[in-house]
């Protein structure tokens, strides 16, 4: 079992930034993948970044809308992945979910099925 803890949610003028963090306790192995997603009220759940975790290093991945403008880090000591979101847009506006997939990241790392493990989420407003 995998357990991931979100903190860092919050209120934010349009061009500001916020950082995300998820801890993850558990089974997670030597290796994982640590994926973001996001809800808008009405719309579908959108994957918006994800890193593969392992103990020599890491790669990432980033949806369209968030490139450039969003970084996941990893903090190894911790087990802690934290989402950095720069120039934030009132269109980011969303719940963030954080999700955990034990086999490691894998080209269709946006799809939601392959995440077995979800934290509990954090609510991001962005202001215009």
């Amino acid at each position: 079992q995998v357990r991931l803890v979100e903190s860092g949610g919050g209120s934010v003028q349009a061009g500001g930034s916020l950082r995300l963090s998820c801890a993850a306790s558990g089974d997670t192995g030597t290796s994982y993948c640590m994926g973001w997603f996001r809800q808008a009220p009405g719309k579908e759940r959108e994957a918006v970044a994800a890193a593969h975790i392992w103990t020599g290093g890491g790669y990432t991945y980033y949806g369209d809308s968030v490139k450039g403008r969003f970084t996941v880090s990893h903090d190894n000591a911790k087990n802690v992945v934290s989402l950095r979101m720069n120039s934030l847009k009132p269109e980011d506006t969303a719940m963030y979910y954080c999700a955990a997939d034990t086999r490691g990241c894998s080209t269709a790392w946006y799809r939601e099925r392959g995440y077995r493990f979800w934290g509990q989420g954090t609510q991001v407003t962005v202001s215009s």
